[in-house]
């Protein structure tokens, strides 16, 4: 059974909801396709079980992604969860970009320092739908404190997150107020629930499965479990995306590529998987972007 999932719950007579997302081999596919240094690795596995609880949260039926974006040693960090129409199923990539040299005169390894100033932007595309996005401060001491931040000001829902990630697994926590009743059974469910999910700890989050979680810290709660949902890594790159992307250049712009270089290399930065374009492929690409490519590379 795969370890890789989103467990949603709700506390009985209150209006209190929550989602605990854990991932294992979703995190570790993300890594494997790059070299990061370990304080992005754990800042990485963060993110990522973020845009999974957000994305479970907003119920979004198309992609979610967050980015922090600074003027540190790390100057992007990105994640997007992008399930398929009619699935339940959430499929996460992630990436980073850093410079190494100023990573590693770095003493303080804290966000704060690796970003320096800058934003955090959360994009909402669903399908069909209009595009939006909501921006706020990178200038919160953790990545749940700045997301929290962001529920605060653009879904007016007090909204808590835990967030844990080691070399192995990355996992969170999600709890959310919902809009209150004229008479509430259970007033001072939310304050309660607050101060239990604070005593968690990001061993616990990454290292014990759901329900223990839940029982770890809501025992004497009357929390109901709902079906969990598979969560997988899936880059969303393909060879006709790039395809087209290319055809924007314009025919003078490509074929003076082709005409310095013989061919066209494109790599997605998510999964480092190469595309080669011949010359009698981008001279189909010029004649249509959207038909079948002559040869497959």
């Amino acid at each position: 059974m795969s370890k890789d999932r989103l467990q949603r719950f709700l506390f009985d007579d209150t209006q209190v909801r929550g989602e605990i997302a854990q991932l294992e081999t979703t995190y570790q596919d993300v890594l494997v396709r790059h070299d990061y240094p370990e304080p992005i690795q754990r800042l990485l596995g963060e993110l990522l079980a973020a845009c999974a609880l957000l994305t479970a949260t907003i119920k979004l039926h198309g992609t979610l992604s967050i980015e922090l974006r600074g003027q540190g040693p790390l100057s992007l960090l990105m994640a997007e969860s992008n399930p398929g129409i009619g699935e339940k199923s959430q499929r996460l990539r992630g990436i980073a970009r850093y410079d190494d040299e100023a990573l590693a005169a770095l003493d303080d390894l804290s966000l704060v320092s690796l970003t320096g100033e800058g934003r955090v932007m959360i994009t909402l595309e669903p399908h069909g739908g209009q595009r939006y996005q909501g921006i706020v401060a990178l200038d919160k001491p953790t990545i749940a404190g700045c997301l929290e931040d962001y529920f605060e000001r653009s879904e007016q829902l007090p909204t808590r997150l835990w967030l844990a990630s080691d070399a192995q697994r990355a996992a969170g926590l999600l709890i959310q107020k919902l809009p209150q009743e004229a008479n509430p059974k259970d007033p001072n469910a939310w304050e309660r629930i607050n101060h239990l999910a604070d005593t968690i700890t990001g061993a616990e989050l990454t290292k014990l499965d759901a329900k223990s979680v839940l029982y770890r810290l809501f025992h004497e709660e009357q929390a109901r479990l709902f079906e969990p949902a598979p969560v997988m890594f899936a880059c969303t790159c393909s060879r006709e995306r790039f395809g087209r992307a290319l055809h924007q250049l314009g025919p003078e712009e490509l074929r003076s590529v082709l005409a310095e270089q013989g061919q066209i290399e494109t790599q997605c930065h998510f999964c480092n998987t190469f595309y080669v374009f011949t010359p009698a492929d981008v001279e189909a690409l010029i004649a249509d972007p959207d038909a079948s490519p002559p040869t497959v590379h």
